[in-house]
């Protein structure tokens, strides 16, 4: 088939994309608009969290669809109330508000923060976030996020978003005023590098959030449902947040996410926040389907199985070829590389012959893992035995 560059020509231009198009995906697998295969460590940067087209998830939409598509918000639905118990009752969470994209739902977080300030603290606004944090495209988000050059892209920022250092304590306590209403982080930053936050980082901060009367905010739109081995990553602190916002896994797929918040931080007034599409029955039925598999006795141990097997086989990769390591929580890892050849190995791991295989490199010395997962053992190892040979081809030994 041969690739359409006057439809290619038709979407804005948002980023350099390969001449291929993508047809179809099972599982771990995806195929192009030639035939071709490819192993899939990227699942849509962990959105996938049943890999592709589950049929769970496809019967779940198929379902709901033929009954009830869209009532409008203004409305309850029977699946979005179904989800929203399922997230309350596995978390330490009593409110869910669901939204369509990760970014959506952190705009929320900020605006919820800046009402419980305005409602609790005088009027404090300010979030304390860090350094290479991550936490969406909108202006507000951007403005919240530590990425390098973000700050003047699209200038003027939103105010009011310190940036301290993830695991350093002293770095948050020093950005804390009488305007400040919470600290907000990934558990694992992503974007950044896939940088966990410390136990006994988390804990400092819940400590010095609870002494400050401030909320606590995870953005877990990563890391949250299964992605590191727990149902949330929070959960790996021994800690109660305020407010997390959840993306990407939840749905499998499909765009959703949800807004999580205590009773006590639920204070939105009625109009303050909303939208057309968020909880339709649709996703929520999809979302049911994923947080059921996930629930399900035995798949949290598979996960973290195929985390320990992915973490064994990277460290054994770095070994053999001098690298730094890997580290992640769960199946969000990252291989740490000697030299900035990330992008060199993504291209020929894509361009491999006859089957090609997916990776990330959010950074030049790094290569990012996000299988499915449910991704196979024999899966993971052949994708370590693969990028073993995608070196050798790179480095030229």
């Amino acid at each position: 088939m041969q690739f359409d560059r006057s439809g290619a020509k038709a979407l804005m231009d948002i980023t350099a994309r390969p001449e291929l198009v993508f047809v179809r995906g099972q599982g771990s697998w995806l195929e192009d608009h030639n035939g071709k295969r490819y192993l899939d460590m990227i699942q849509g940067w962990a959105v996938n969290a049943l890999g592709h087209s589950p049929k769970v998830i496809v019967d779940a939409m198929h379902e709901q669809a033929q009954k009830l598509m869209n009532p409008s918000p203004a409305f309850y639905n029977e699946p979005s109330m179904e989800l929203a118990k399922r997230l309350t009752g596995a978390s330490c969470f009593d409110r869910v508000f669901f939204a369509n994209s990760g970014g959506e739902a952190n705009e929320g977080a900020i605006k919820l923060a800046r009402k419980w300030g305005k409602v609790n603290r005088n009027g404090s606004y300010k979030i304390i976030t860090f350094d290479h944090g991550f936490h969406g495209r909108t202006i507000a988000t951007m403005s919240a996020s530590g990425k390098e050059g973000w700050d003047t892209m699209f200038a003027p920022q939103v105010e009011g978003f310190p940036k301290a250092i993830l695991n350093d304590i002293d770095s948050v306590k020093a950005l804390i005023d009488d305007k400040t209403v919470a600290v907000m982080l990934e558990p694992v930053q992503g974007e950044g590098g896939v940088i966990a936050a410390t136990k006994e980082f988390m804990q400092q901060l819940r400590a010095l959030t609870h002494e400050n009367n401030m909320l606590l905010i995870v953005d877990e739109v990563q890391t949250g449902m299964g992605r590191t081995g727990e149902m949330f990553a929070y959960q790996h602190s021994g800690i109660e947040p305020d407010v997390m916002t959840l993306a990407k896994g939840i749905g499998g797929g499909i765009p959703l996410a949800a807004l999580c918040a205590t009773e006590a931080a639920s204070c939105f007034a009625h109009g303050e926040q909303g939208g057309t599409y968020g909880g339709n029955p649709v996703m929520a039925a999809a979302g049911l389907a994923v947080f059921d598999t996930l629930a399900a006795p035995g798949f949290m141990e598979s996960v973290q199985a195929r985390s320990k097997q992915l973490s064994d086989g990277l460290n054994a990769l770095s070994d053999k070829w001098g690298m730094n390591g890997e580290r992640g929580l769960g199946l969000l890892r990252a291989l740490k590389m000697d030299r900035p050849d990330g992008a060199a190995i993504v291209l020929a791991a894509r361009n491999r012959e006859p089957q090609g295989m997916l990776l990330n490199a959010p950074r030049p010395e790094l290569l990012r893992f996000m299988p499915a997962l449910n991704v196979t053992e024999d899966e993971l190892a052949l994708a370590l035995s693969e990028l073993d040979a995608i070196i050798t081809e790179v480095r030229g030994r």
